[in-house]
Parts: structure tokens; C-alpha cells; sequence
């Protein structure tokens, strides 16, 4: 109020640049809070890019195996077993299963390491001196596995000489990779001197060379065998996870956000609802993998670590969030397009599925899609409700056992072995960045086409 009169007795090319000054000193102020704002982006890009630039970095080289090409004679001295079983005329299934089934435990008892050594040597330079235990740790011990499943598939293999290929062993790929320091003493090494030494003469002849790790897609995990261990049992799992959460929390949490914000009328009840709902998106996800063990396992008696647990417990947790979200979809409709349909004569329920809904498909679809990303990406309740158990097979079913991805991930963080799964660990996580990168822009892609159709 006292500086009215003084402006009042300015002059007008006073009052032009006491408003020009005024005006800069505003715009000077958008433009710092704008580079905040933007210098903010920039940042958290920057942590975001860092992030994958690193996990890139690990994960990498994991999808890069060392294979072994071997000429593997299946020798008669070391395979002493039986002809193979030929079906008689006359003979039932039955019997013919039964015998054939006795013949393959026959060969399953052989040495076959003994095979596998002879193959190593084999290919080992002329006079090169290493005993057998430490020629074997050249080579994964999966190596017999295979070598002996090719002599069930064709018997008249035995007396001749095949070259096979198998995966070095994961010691030998940390040798290979650079990931041990080769100045080390002895005492502090994964491999023997001599088996080290073997192990640089094949990758310099070729009986070592590398390639795409398509076991770490391909195959299941493996203790036994760390150099073949896969995601297919996680990734199935997953999978039937994310089904059982899209077939329940998508129609259960969209129907009820309709019904709350359509339907229902407003009461102390609905608004206790309302509350509950608010209050179970804010619960920390462990809390849900409590629930699910109480309930879904000890009461239903449901499989332990089985996805269709899982899916139920994820399902839970999902509900909240896209009964939130559809709820903000629906209220941000118009009250005039509401007040139009039902002006035209439409019924309550024309009017919500056949003008509202249609409107806010899209919010609905991202929101849906993004939270069963989210849920994707849970550890903390599947590891409550045994799911961190070691499978070693690909679930047919989703009451079958079976991990998930983001278990596996916490199983490899884990394992003694930090040389060999430090990257593989990254790798799944690069498998499961993939997923769900996947799942949100297909989320963004049926928004994008929905809106263009609306």
C-alpha cells in the first residue's frame, strides 16, 4: 500500500523499466527452474544409463561359452555292455519298454568319464603329462552325459569314432575369459598347473573355441554342471506366473474399480473398502508372500514352490494398484459425456460400458500391463513361499515346481563360484530387463493404437 503513491508519481519511462526489470527477474527464474528440472532428467537418465551400462558390461560376456571339440571313440574295452535290445515278433510294449529300460541303466553304469578322458588325451599334444582327475576338471561333467545319450540314440556307434562337442568346464571358462589372475600361485587357483597349461594348448590349436552360450537360454539350472545351468525353468515359470496374475488381478481389479466408482453407492462401508484398498497398495510385498504361505499353502495345501502359488500371491498384490489406477481413469472421464448418455436415453450400465469404459481402455490397459510388470520383477514373496528351491526341470504345468527369474537371479548372486556367475547373474538380469522392457512397450503400443481408434 505505501509504494502506490510512489509509483503513481513515476514517470512512464520509470514505470517501463521498473516492469521490464520485474519482467527479467521472473523469466530469469523460469528459466533456473526450468534447467533444474532439466538437469534433473539428465541426471537420473545418467544413474539409469549408468546402470544398464554396467550391467551390460557383466552380463555380456556370460552369453559367450567355451565348447570342446572332441573326437570321442566309443571303445568296446570301455563300453562293455550288451547289444542294444531289438522288439521280437510277438513281443508286447510292455516288455519290450521293460528290457530296453534295463539296458539303458546298463550303460548308465559304465565309467564314461573314462571315455571322456580318453578323448581328452586324445587331444592333448603328444607326451603332455597330466593324471585323470585333473584332465576331467577340463571339461564340464555334463560331458559323459552327453557323450553316453548319443551312444542310446544310435548303439552302432560302439567301435567308432565321432567328434562331439561339449562345454568346457567353468573353471576352464574363467581361465579362458580372463576372469582368474593368471599370476597367482598354485595354491590360489581353480585349476591345477597342468590342467591350465592343457587348457591354453587346445584354445591355441582349436580344440577350445568359443561361441553364443545358447545353454544359458536353453537349458535348466544345474549344481552339478555350473557351465550348462540355463534360465528355461525360471523363464517357464515366470511365464506361468504372469498368466495366472493377467487371467485374475486384470478382470477382478478392473471389474471392481467399475462397481466402486459406478455402482456402489457411497457409504461408511464403500469408504472402509476404499481405505483398505489405499492402505494394501502401500504394504510391503513380503507381507503378501506371508499371506500367501499361511493361506494358499498350509490351508489350501497348494504345491510348495509352485507358480500356481506364486501367480495367486503376485495376483494379491497386483489387485491394489489396478483398482487404483482404473479408478483415476474413470474419474478423469468427463461428467458431461456421462450426463449426454444418459441424457440419449442410455441406462446406467450403457453408459459406463459402452461410453466410459471405451474411453479409458487405454489408462486402463497401460496400468494393468505395467503392474503385472511390476509384479514380474517381485522377489521378496516368492522366496517365502519356496520358490528359491533348486528345480532342475522345465514346469509343464503351474502346479509343477518350478523357480522364476528374478529367484534365479538372487540363487546365482549367491553361488560360491563369483568368477563364473558374477556375469551370469547379470546376464539373467539382462533377461529379465529384456522382459519387462518388452512387456511396457507393448503397454505404450496399445495405448498409443487404442487412443488413435478412440
Amino acid at each position: 500500500m505505501t509504494d502506490t503513491p510512489r509509483v503513481a508519481t513515476l514517470t512512464s519511462a520509470e514505470r517501463t523499466r521498473l516492469i521490464h526489470s520485474g519482467l527479467r527477474r521472473r523469466h530469469l527464474s523460469e528459466q533456473v527452474f526450468k534447467g533444474l528440472g532439466l538437469a534433473a532428467i539428465i541426471l537420473a537418465l545418467g544413474f539409469v544409463a549408468l546402470l544398464f551400462a554396467d550391467v551390460l558390461r557383466k552380463g555380456v560376456p556370460a552369453f559367450v561359452q567355451s565348447n570342446l571339440h572332441l573326437a570321442v571313440t566309443y571303445d568296446p574295452a570301455i563300453i562293455a555292455v550288451e547289444p542294444a535290445p531289438i522288439r521280437e515278433a510277438g513281443q508286447s510294449d510292455a516288455d519290450f519298454r521293460a528290457v530296453s529300460l534295463k539296458w539303458q541303466r546298463d550303460v548308465a553304469l559304465l565309467n564314461w568319464n573314462k571315455v571322456v578322458e580318453a578323448s581328452l588325451r586324445a587331444a592333448a599334444p603328444v607326451g603332455f603329462e597330466i593324471d585323470s582327475k585333473q584332465i576331467l576338471t577340463t571339461a564340464e561333467t555334463d560331458a559323459r552325459h552327453r557323450i553316453r545319450e548319443l551312444f542310446v540314440a544310435d548303439p552302432t556307434l560302439l567301435g567308432k569314432t565321432v567328434e562331439v562337442e561339449v562345454l568346457a568346464s567353468a573353471n576352464a571358462a574363467n581361465w579362458i575369459k580372463g576372469n582368474i589372475d593368471r599370476s597367482l600361485p598354485d595354491t590360489q587357483q581353480q585349476l591345477s598347473a597342468p590342467a591350465r597349461a592343457l587348457i591354453d594348448q587346445f584354445t591355441a590349436n582349436g580344440t577350445i573355441s568359443s561361441g553364443f552360450a545358447w545353454s544359458i537360454l536353453g537349458n535348466v539350472d544345474s549344481r552339478a554342471a555350473p557351465a550348462a545351468a540355463g534360465l528355461a525353468g525360471a523363464f517357464v515359470g515366470s511365464l506361468f506366473m504372469m498368466l495366472i496374475v493377467v487371467v485374475l488381478a486384470v478382470p477382478i481389479g478392473v471389474a471392481s474399480a467399475i462397481y466402486l466408482e459406478e455402482f456402489a453407492p457411497k457409504s461408511r462401508l464403500t469408504d472402509f473398502i476404499e481405505v483398505n484398498i489405499n492402505n494394501l497398495a502401500a504394504v510391503p510385498s513380503i507381507v503378501f508372500g506371508l499371506l500367501g504361505a499361511a493361506v494358499f499353502i498350509n490351508y489350501f495345501h497348494l504345491p510348495l514352490s509352485a507358480p500356481i502359488v506364486g501367480g495367486l500371491v503376485l495376483t494379491l498384490m497386483t489387485l491394489p494398484t489396478i483398482i487404483i489406477a482404473t479408478r483415476g481413469a474413470l474419474l478423469g472421464v468427463s461428467p458431461a459425456l456421462r450426463q449426454a448418455a444418459l441424457g440419449m436415453g442410455a441406462s446406467k450400465t450403457q453408459m459406463v460400458f459402452h461410453h466410459v469404459l471405451p474411453v479409458t481402455l487405454p489408462s486402463i490397459l497401460t496400468a494393468t500391463i505395467l503392474g503385472v510388470a511390476h509384479a514380474l520383477g517381485e522377489t521378496a514373496p516368492l522366496l517365502l513361499i519356496g520358490m528359491k528351491a533348486f528345480v532342475a526341470s522345465v514346469p509343464a504345468t503351474p502346479f509343477d515346481q518350478a523357480t522364476a527369474l528374478p529367484v534365479q537371479i538372487y540363487l546365482w548372486q549367491g553361488n560360491e563360484n563369483r568368477n563364473f556367475f558374477e556375469p551370469r547373474t547379470a546376464a539373467a538380469i539382462m533377461v529379465l530387463l529384456a522382459l519387462m522392457i518388452t512387456l511396457n512397450g507393448f503397454a505404450i503400443y496399445l495405448r498409443s493404437r487404442l487412443e488413435k481408434r478412440a
